[in-house]
């Protein structure tokens, strides 16, 4: 099989790191077919030379049809509910909602990727469900299963997604667990939060997860006193100043 028929089922291809992911991988030779719920971004994504996929990943019979129709090699899930702007009022509401769908959105996905016969997966996870701990963390270290709400609701719904990703028979997973994003189309143009990492440098986490074949949870962010990020340089060839050039992204 050449590396042009490579199938790609990019889920949240419109998100922030989707949206740097999507050019990156169509960069390194793979056909991307690009989920979205909204219809009004179908036209976006054919313009960047995506193949686009109007399917709500709580529609568990709809994905499973469109993900059986792509058959891709690969699913890649970058999806997350948040709002445009981080006020406090709309991050507390999108608590749940992102919660949800890393639990249901990600069972619904692994089941549609199953059924398409595909066995690979990499998932967008969080590097701040860390249980309280020596810092900085590492992928082996608890997650913080007893936090109270809402820091729980998220802290469960990364533990369902973890679990869906990297428990299911039959499937070759791998977590991406991001520090704090920033960059373009990021809450923040400059680096925030105790772990950061540059919204580039995360979607070349994926594609490099991709090209390995690797299995497994790493974490990816910055170097700093919180979390520690050796394996994902060791076993993917990471690196934190990974950037995608500026004028394709233009």
């Amino acid at each position: 099989m050449g590396m042009s028929d490579n199938r790609i089922f990019l889920a949240g291809a419109t998100g922030a790191v989707g949206s740097v992911l999507a050019p990156l991988l169509i960069d390194a030779g793979y056909a991307v077919y690009g989920g979205t719920r909204r219809a009004d971004r179908a036209q976006a994504l054919e313009a960047q030379g995506i193949v686009p996929v109007v399917v709500d990943v709580f529609d568990a019979p709809a994905l499973a049809q469109a993900v059986k129709r792509i058959a891709p090699d690969a699913v890649i899930h970058q999806l997350t509910d948040l709002p445009s702007k981080p006020d406090p009022e709309a991050m507390a509401t999108a608590v749940p909602r992102n919660a949800r769908l890393r639990s249901d959105g990600t069972r619904n996905l692994v089941a549609a990727a199953l059924a398409a016969g595909c066995d690979r997966l990499i998932s967008q996870s969080i590097a701040w469900a860390y249980a309280p701990g020596p810092q900085p963390w590492r992928e082996d270290q608890p997650l913080d299963r007893s936090a109270a709400d809402p820091r729980g609701i998220t802290v469960r719904g990364v533990v369902a997604l973890e679990q869906s990703t990297l428990g299911t028979v039959g499937l070759r997973g791998a977590v991406l667990r991001y520090g704090q994003l920033y960059g373009p189309r990021t809450f923040s143009p400059t680096p925030r939060g105790a772990s950061p990492v540059h919204v580039e440098a995360a979607a070349w986490a994926a594609l490099l997860a991709l090209q390995r074949g690797a299995a497994g949870i790493f974490n990816i962010a910055e170097d700093g006193a919180v979390v520690n990020s050796d394996k994902a340089k060791a076993e993917l060839g990471w690196r934190a100043d990974l950037r995608w050039p500026a004028e394709v992204l233009a």
